[in-house]
């Protein structure tokens, strides 16, 4: 049975309003700056209280040694709350890697800079990140050098430290970054190199943990080279001159 008249206009009405597909797929692409803001500021948010099961290098590491055949590789993560682990990690870490931590928001502009310079000048190329911004990229992101990387690290570190205490990021921080290959967190390594738990460890092993960070798979904190053995003593050094745990009481 055919449309009456007020039907075929009415249908033909219909037609004529409804969006043409290039229409709704602008739309949807317009959306997606809205859905990507929400899902990581949720991300973030839930991640101030739940404790991660694990990182996204931890996650990149575990596929690099199924694709590439490393079949006895073990991955070793042991999450432990803040009041598990020695002062003296946080400490050490602050003093090797981020001295403004406890009073920047993110982001050490001075030291950016001073790598800058550095670099411009062909002297050892030195980075200028903070440890949120070293969080935000092991624990959300994956490794290797782009804008695209470097623009959602920053995103990542402004959200962080928008909605984390410094407390929690140094707490996520020293349980997910890694100090040998395969090994990530305090606990994890403090057994695997000094066969203790992360709270007895004492300011010569936590400074030769944090010495091994700027590459942990070519270092060795049980077997400290010489290297190794100079920038632990360095990191003590700054340790005291920092004056003690007392200078990352957060809370």
């Amino acid at each position: 049975m055919g449309l009456n008249e007020a039907d075929s206009k009415a249908a033909a009405q219909a037609v004529a309003a409804a969006p043409p597909k290039r229409r709704r797929w602008w739309r949807r692409l317009l959306w997606l700056p809205v859905w990507f803001v929400a899902f990581t500021v949720l991300q973030v948010l839930v991640l101030r209280f739940v404790d991660p099961p694990f990182s996204m290098m931890m996650a990149e590491r575990q596929v690099e040694a199924f694709f590439g055949g490393e079949d006895e590789f073990v991955l070793y993560y042991d999450w432990r709350d803040a009041e598990q682990i020695s002062k003296q990690l946080p400490l050490a870490l602050v003093a090797a890697e981020d001295q403004h931590f406890p009073t920047h928001n993110g982001f050490d502009f001075a030291a950016i800079e001073k790598a800058r310079t550095n670099n411009a000048k062909g002297r050892k190329v030195r980075g200028g990140s903070t440890i949120s911004q070293q969080l935000a990229k092991n624990l959300f992101l994956w490794r290797g050098r782009s804008w695209v990387r470097k623009g959602l690290e920053a995103w990542y570190t402004v959200l962080i430290e928008a909605l984390w205490p410094k407390s929690r990021i140094m707490e996520v921080y020293v349980n997910v970054i890694e100090y040998g290959d395969g090994v990530y967190g305090a606990q994890a390594a403090s057994r695997r190199f000094f066969g203790k738990d992360a709270s007895r460890l004492g300011p010569a092993e936590a400074a030769r943990l944090a010495a091994v960070l700027p590459n942990p798979r070519k270092y060795n904190a049980a077997k400290p080279g010489p290297y190794v053995q100079r920038r632990t003593r360095a990191i003590q050094r700054q340790m005291r001159a920092l004056g003690g745990p007392g200078y990352v009481a957060f809370d």
